[in-house]
């Protein structure tokens, strides 16, 4: 019986005084295992889903194919494979990941074992009082008018840069052309309805 405690307590010390390390060692096992087999490589679009940059694999291919992926400054398409010391950048959720491939993994692994797999040098993220949604409505407010909708049209057109919104004029040369393009139309229909009256 002592001994079994003498043993139980050596053991306790031991994992105890190991901890960290086991981590580490554990971490880089999950990640060998999740390695590609001989001679095979590894997709970008797994890959960018495999480090966890993108929630599933189908939203890495869609970036690949719309342009967001780079390897070392080039667009790649989804079946492009990557290699150690690869530079990828990623533009995803508004905001650009800069990583250099330190391990390629095939499957999907946690998050602690994912930041072992690249270096990231991407910039740091924008402050969320920067990132102001433009255009948000106040719960209960109801449905917008339309007087309401192209306020908020010209509120995100501005804040996205949209061309033919710039500054005060464009907004009153906006409201200005809807008026007279109201007026012509109401123009029209008052011509029209007054003489399939007579």
């Amino acid at each position: 019986m002592a001994s079994e405690g003498a043993d139980g307590d050596k053991k306790g010390t031991s994992n105890g005084g190991a901890h960290g390390s086991g981590d580490t060692v554990s971490a880089a096992e999950a990640a060998k295992a999740a390695g590609p087999g001989r001679g095979e490589s590894v997709r970008v679009d797994s890959w960018i889903w495999s480090v966890r940059l993108v929630k599933t694999r189908s939203m890495g291919a869609t970036a690949c194919r719309g342009g967001h992926v780079r390897v070392n400054g080039e667009r790649v398409k989804p079946a492009y494979a990557v290699r150690v010391g690869d530079e990828v950048r990623l533009r995803h959720d508004g905001r650009e990941r800069v990583v250099v491939v330190k391990r390629v993994i095939r499957k999907r692994v946690g998050a602690p074992v994912a930041v072992e797999c690249y270096a990231d040098n991407s910039p740091p993220p924008p402050p969320r009082e920067a990132v102001a949604p433009a255009g948000i409505r106040d719960r209960g407010a109801g449905r917008p008018t339309k007087r309401d909708r192209r306020e908020l049209e010209r509120l995100r057109g501005l804040a996205a840069g949209t061309p033919g919104f710039s500054g005060t004029s464009g907004g009153s040369g906006a409201s200005g052309q809807e008026r007279g393009h109201g007026g012509s139309g109401s123009g029209s229909r008052s011509g029209s309805g007054s003489g399939s009256r007579s």
